[in-house]
């Protein structure tokens, strides 16, 4: 059975509906970064997405091609993930979505390799005849943060935000959102195929101790 990290991390894609303090460790992604409406027909942010899922899976199906990754195992392809910031904004303008800069993201197993990307790149750009070169191999540990699992829409995303900054000074802790360290979301839910309401989608904040 191929090896699902939904499953068998839950801890980081499960949470519960109610803000929780957990240490992610250093996650190996493939990323593409960009800026503006994430909602834009056809847009950049819609382009970067279908290159991203290309190179995904490229890398999901090398074991049958004559090209072979070291270590190799056959896994599911986690969901997308988004990390999101707003230049010089202390709080996100879920309005001004053309403002918008993101790091979108596929999470990796450990055993695939820069090389390995840049492999997967090459050979999907030319198999799906589109330019996959935006995307890039990136390794990141999040460490320290608050998470929640958020059912709804987008839109109504700062309620649920809300929810964490108070369980935060409740708890002694403080939002850590910087330069470095972004709101994240991972997204559970199939937009094409469920109603708004119910979508599913992992809200993640850095944060750090408030005790000095």
């Amino acid at each position: 059975m191929a090896f699902d990290f939904k499953k068998e991390q839950r801890e980081f894609y499960l949470p519960k509906r109610k803000p929780e303090i957990i240490k992610v460790p250093k996650m190996s992604y493939i990323a593409v970064r960009g800026k503006g409406d994430p909602n834009e027909e056809g847009g950049v942010y819609q382009q970067a997405i279908g290159a991203l899922y290309a190179v995904a899976y490229t890398l999901k199906m090398s074991y049958k091609t004559d090209y072979k990754i070291k270590g190799f195992f056959e896994y599911v392809v986690p969901p997308l993930e988004g990390f999101w910031w707003q230049e010089h904004a202390e709080e996100i303008d879920y309005g001004n979505k053309r403002a918008f800069h993101w790091i979108s993201v596929i999470r990796i197993p450990d055993f695939i390799t820069k090389a390995d990307v840049n492999w997967a790149i090459e050979t999907a750009s030319k198999k799906k005849e589109t330019d996959c070169s935006q995307v890039e191999f990136l390794e990141l540990e999040e460490g320290l943060c608050v998470q929640i699992m958020h059912v709804g829409s987008f839109n109504n995303e700062p309620a649920t935000v809300a929810l964490m900054d108070e369980f935060l000074l409740k708890n002694g802790y403080e939002n850590d959102m910087n330069d470095t360290r972004f709101h994240h979301e991972i997204y559970l839910s199939d937009a094409r195929k469920i109603a708004p309401e119910k979508w599913k989608t992992v809200i993640r904040h850095p944060v750090r101790s408030g005790k000095q």
